[in-house]
């Protein structure tokens, strides 16, 4: 198993976890600090919920009651990050199947091809986890700026950070595993001949054999006890 399929896999149920996390969070946008110092009071909202909370400590949610009241970028929001948690969740699983280091999923030439898709399904989350949280950023900052809105301001709550981190994460992950097929490609397989079982009566015969050459190629000289006189 290479080093980039898990650093892709990290990235990527990483990023998965950091959107669900996101999007069941209520602090997608909070009250200013300005007002929240004056009033002693904290209102987060989110997707899903509202909340409301005081210095005293107290803490109080609701949902919101009906769909069909709910702004439009809301609901875009919505289904945004659900597709986004729904292509990271099927993402994980193609991911698992494609690692080299598991025993499903076929030849290295079908893991190769399901590790491209979970990439490609990958980006797909991130992408769709980038303009639901942009969306709703563009949102909040363009109430901000206007002079002319007086109704309560908002600041960009940390739910939106955690779901642009959990993007880019989703995004690295993909990129890196449709690059794993192109190194799958790449990899040479080097071929080996089979010659058959060598025994070791012939390697002894052989080495003998060249012994025997050896003696006759060099003939030994021999010395009596006059030659050292």
């Amino acid at each position: 198993m290479s080093r980039a399929q898990i650093s892709a896999l990290v990235c990527g149920i990483g990023g998965f976890g950091a959107l669900v996390a996101a999007t069941t969070s209520n602090e997608w946008k909070v009250t200013t600090r300005a007002s929240s110092v004056i009033t002693a009071t904290w209102v987060y909202q989110g997707l899903w919920m509202n909340c409301a909370g005081n210095a005293l400590g107290s803490f109080h949610c609701r949902p919101h009651f009906t769909i069909f009241r709910v702004e439009g970028y809301i609901q875009a929001c919505r289904g945004l990050m659900i597709a986004a948690v729904s292509l990271g969740f099927f993402g994980s699983i193609f991911a698992l199947f494609g690692m080299k280091c598991t025993k499903v999923g076929g030849s290295d030439k079908a893991k190769a091809k399901t590790a491209c898709l979970a990439g490609v399904v990958f980006i797909l989350s991130g992408l769709c986890s980038m303009t639901g949280c942009s969306l709703y950023a563009n949102k909040i900052t363009t109430e901000f700026f206007d002079p002319l809105f007086m109704e309560q301001k908002y600041e960009l709550g940390a739910a939106l950070f955690i779901g642009w981190a959990g993007a880019s994460l989703c995004i690295i992950g993909g990129v890196i595993f449709c690059f794993s097929i192109s190194d799958n490609n790449k990899t040479p397989r080097m071929g080996y001949t089979y010659n058959g079982p060598t025994s070791v009566m012939s390697s002894r015969t052989k080495y003998q054999g060249g012994e025997g050459d050896f003696k006759t190629t060099s003939p030994s000289k021999q010395f009596d006890k006059n030659a050292y006189v």
